[in-house]
């Protein structure tokens, strides 16, 4: 507990207290009146969400349960814990309510799209002697590849030419879990 502005029932103003007691009842002391007094903690309600994760190709549904205050926004990363399943990174594609928004809280989600970034399906094209060759691979999520690396896939042996990002464009570098294609030329 940090000291905050609490209102206090001695001054009947909201005041500066300090922590004296913290766990099941916590106490706080006035720094104006010193009065000591406890503080009762707003609980947070849980409400039971729905998200469809997407795995490569496979979109499997998971119910997590979370803050019905917490605020979601597209592009934000989740971690989707159902206690009957695993336990996945995402990052949010699409939130539903009674349509699609970019943010929302909890309690007004009906349903959460996301994508697995933990592990990812990652596509990448490497040309050698007029021929390209394309590999799809799974990686961790935040690996990092950049142009100029030399790597070995499926026993062929390339130097990273040019990365497609997801959103728009192309980058020198990026954590898999952002890139759409990779190309590479043979070595």
């Amino acid at each position: 507990m940090s000291d905050d502005q609490i209102f206090c029932p001695s001054c009947g103003l909201d005041t500066e207290h300090a922590a004296i007691k913290s766990g099941q009842e916590n106490l706080v002391k006035c720094n104006e009146c010193g009065s000591v007094h406890p503080l009762q903690r707003k609980r947070e309600r849980l409400v039971t969400l729905k998200v469809i994760v997407n795995k490569g190709e496979i979109s499997q549904p998971y119910h997590i349960k979370i803050p019905e205050e917490e605020e979601l926004r597209v592009g934000e990363e989740l971690l989707v814990d159902d206690p009957s399943q695993d336990v996945v990174m995402t990052e949010i594609a699409s939130l539903e309510t009674d349509r699609r928004v970019e943010a929302a809280h909890a309690g007004a989600l009906k349903t959460v799209w996301a994508r697995a970034v933990d592990e990812v399906p990652l596509r990448i094209s490497v040309y050698r002697r007029g021929q390209t060759h394309s590999i799809k691979v799974t990686t961790p999520g935040e690996e990092v590849f950049e142009v100029g690396d030399v790597r070995t896939v499926e026993g062929i042996r390339f130097k990273v030419v040019k990365i497609k990002l997801r959103g728009e464009g192309f980058a020198d570098g990026a954590e898999a879990k952002n890139i759409l294609r990779l190309w590479g030329r043979a070595l």
